[in-house]
């Protein structure tokens, strides 16, 4: 009896550090290889010329589909990444790629979530929206 109860302790156990893991540990870091706190240069130099340049922001269109904002503090890292699918989304990364767990739907379709992972350093939060140009918003942002 002490050994099946010691067991199962262990099993909770286990179960409790892989969900804390989860937290730790996005699976969804970067797009295209350009992550928060990585250098301007290295992304540039990743995703190319950008389309425009604002201060503190450039945007690059992938496709009319398929549109990417990275946003940078001093002109020295990445602050923050805003991916943006419209129309044909079936390129997009799932809800289950970024955050390793299917997101229920509201009634119409659309959804909303948002996870903060400290240890890593920034959140994620992804938007689905249900109207009739169906568009995808994936948000990642350093935590200050």
């Amino acid at each position: 009896m002490k050994c099946r109860i010691l067991t199962t302790a262990i099993f909770v156990l286990l179960a409790a550090i892989s969900a804390l893991s989860q937290t730790d540990r996005p699976p969804f870091a970067s797009y295209k290889g350009v992550s928060i706190g990585i250098p301007i240069e290295n992304a540039r130099a990743i995703l190319g010329n950008p389309k425009e340049i604002v201060e503190k922001q450039d945007f690059y269109l992938f496709s009319e589909n398929e549109s990417m904002q990275v946003f940078y503090e001093d002109g020295k890292t990445v602050t923050a990444i805003m991916v943006t699918f419209v129309g044909v989304i079936d390129t997009a990364p799932s809800a289950k790629d970024v955050f390793g767990e299917e997101v229920a739907a509201n009634e119409d379709g659309s959804f909303f979530k948002m996870v903060r992972y400290p240890k890593a350093g920034f959140w994620i939060s992804y938007s689905h929206a249900a109207t009739a140009d169906k568009m995808i918003n994936i948000a990642m942002q350093k935590i200050n």
